[in-house]
């Protein structure tokens, strides 16, 4: 938990050149809306993530842990993402991912997304099952889809 903590303190520090760095629009490679599913309130993986992804030139929106399924898309369209990436370390909090899935469809934006899953218990075949668009083992192969998926996207 430390290490998460220093790690969140460190990006806060280097974000900014990052931030500079990918000023110019053209290098930025895309938005993304991340954040812990609601009732979980685990978030080192998470954070690790949206680091690498903001790192790789993403410009990265974290809502934090315990997010509700509304939160996370209404600020998704809010910023014209283009991936969304859910996290949950516990299985009870893994169905929420689908509900947001489910509440894509049901809005008619779906194919607008790219939705990214993870945390420990998700795997590839829960991802599948529920339509994500893919999971990553870790957060090098989490940055390597993301790009891959806004590559296939455009």
């Amino acid at each position: 938990m430390l290490a998460g903590r220093a790690l969140k303190g460190a990006m806060e520090i280097v974000k900014p050149a990052l931030l500079e760095k990918y000023a110019d629009s053209s290098q930025m490679k895309g938005r993304v809306v991340a954040a812990t599913v609601h009732t979980d309130i685990h978030d080192i993986g998470k954070n690790i993530v949206s680091s690498m992804l903001t790192a790789s030139g993403f410009e990265v929106t974290d809502l934090g842990v315990d997010v509700p399924i509304k939160s996370i898309i209404n600020k998704a369209e809010e910023i014209d993402a283009q991936i969304i990436c859910l996290s949950a370390l516990l299985t009870t909090s893994m169905p929420f991912m689908k509900d947001l899935i489910n509440l894509l469809e049901a809005r008619g934006i779906r194919q607008k997304y790219i939705v990214l899953v993870g945390g420990a218990a998700v795997t590839a075949g829960w991802a599948a099952a529920i339509g994500a668009d893919g999971t990553a083992r870790n957060a090098a192969d989490a940055v390597k889809l993301a790009r891959e998926k806004m590559l296939e996207k455009a």
